[in-house]
């Protein structure tokens, strides 16, 4: 029986992003049929090649789980794009692929010939995108930061802690999370774009706005009302209870949201009618949020006493929004991620078997097949420099000898 052809089949990809943002996008089209090849250099590995190895492992620039969960499906190649050679093979790459992509600050990726404008008079129809901290243009668009910055910069740092107290922010760089859905829709709309008018296309993604666009809510609260957002720990304006309640066991806890007058009723059914939700105080949402600190202490004492799984199905059963606050290990042995199948083994060769994470959304017709883990740095240099890209032996040779192919010996530190 023939597999179901992939959505992303037949298109190539020439990626020169790196770090996060830009390699999850890629990985979208690698995971759904397209050919990703992607350039880096032992010189300046990718960040994400020293994050995240395995425990009880020596770090090695091929033992990242991270970078080999991020970059599936792709293949692998070394290339310094400093050098005349290697600007002469990325060039050639350009002419190969549909869609060229980097993640580079404004300006950098210019200073090798391979900016959209360059790249357009090599490929006229090809779909070109830039994801960057803050855009291309603009009186901060050169400012260098990571994903930390840009989440502070879209104000969750302000909204994220306890309002006492210094912000906390959110783990890890939360907009290059965000950013890489953004950029697919993009390429998808490009692709389409192009299916019908035959042209090429340059998307240039601030990761900031992108940011920005997560806070929307509380721009046009500001923007009506003039209500600045503030942390606010786990309160919420519009539901009390609201917040994460300990529960029995060690560091056991369920999140309870409640929100409107049946949600109140079934809440209290749920816990059994103490007398204290009688009082007046806890009467209407208004009243309950004046007196929270009081409503969480009487909340708990009721938690507290019972398994999280059980607070939940408990909640949940009566129609009370409820969720267990759960862990590393729970997320692994979670029922309903389990059916869904959201994570398949890939073989390592380096770590060996290891989970790798599917994409969160199922295509029915065209559904995405994980074949292979993240490439080591330079995996498939023979292959798409003889195969792909057709150069010769002695050309591939000379490469070597002007080092536009880099190698192991050109890791820092190896000499």
């Amino acid at each position: 029986m023939l597999e179901k052809k992939q959505v992303f089949e037949g298109i190539k990809v020439a990626d020169f992003t790196w770090s996060i943002a830009g390699p999850m996008a890629t990985r979208e089209l690698a995971e759904h049929g397209a050919m990703v090849i992607r350039v880096e250099s032992h010189k300046y590995p990718c960040p994400m090649r020293r994050a995240g190895s395995m425990m009880g492992r020596v770090a090695s620039i091929n033992g990242s789980f991270v970078f080999a969960n991020f970059n599936t499906n792709k293949l692998g190649i070394s290339l310094d794009l400093s050098k005349p050679k290697g600007q002469e093979a990325a060039r050639r790459l350009v002419k190969w692929a549909d869609i060229v992509g980097e993640s580079f600050g404004p300006g950098v990726i210019a200073r090798f010939g391979l900016d959209y404008e360059s790249v357009r008079k090599i490929k006229p129809d090809i779909i070109y995108f830039s994801t960057s901290l803050q855009g291309q243009y603009g009186p901060h668009s050169r400012y260098q930061a990571w994903g930390w910055q840009a989440a502070a910069l879209a104000g969750f740092y302000e909204a994220v802690g306890w309002p006492d107290r210094q912000p906390t922010g959110i783990p890890g760089a939360y907009t290059d999370q965000i950013a890489p859905y953004y950029t697919v829709c993009a390429l998808v709309a490009a692709l389409d774009y192009r299916r019908r008018t035959g042209e090429g296309m340059y998307l240039d993604q601030a990761q900031f706005e992108v940011g920005v666009t997560f806070a929307e809510p509380s721009l046009l609260d500001y923007a009506v009302n003039g209500r600045i957002m503030k942390r606010r720990g786990n309160r919420d304006p519009y539901a009390a209870p609201h917040g994460s309640y300990r529960c029995q066991g060690d560091d056991q806890w369920c999140v309870i949201a409640v929100a409107t007058a049946q949600e109140w009723d079934s809440f209290c059914e749920v816990i059994g009618n103490p007398a204290w939700t009688m009082d007046p105080k806890f009467a209407s949402l208004p009243a309950r949020r004046e007196n929270e600190n009081e409503l969480d202490s009487l909340v708990e004492e009721w938690t507290v006493r019972r398994s999280a799984p059980d607070v939940m199905r408990m909640m949940q059963a009566k129609g009370v929004p409820a969720g267990v606050v759960q862990k590393n290990e729970d997320l692994f042995n979670d029922p309903q991620l389990r059916h869904r199948a959201s994570h398949q083994r890939l073989a390592h060769p380096e770590l060996g078997s290891v989970l790798h994470q599917k994409p969160a959304y199922r295509l029915s017709r065209t559904p995405c097949h994980l074949v292979s883990t993240g490439p080591m740095l330079g995996e498939h240099n023979e292959h798409v420099y003889k195969e792909i890209l057709g150069f010769s032996d002695d050309e591939i040779a000379d490469m070597l000898i002007e080092g536009a192919i880099t190698t192991e010996a050109d890791l820092p530190g190896a000499r």
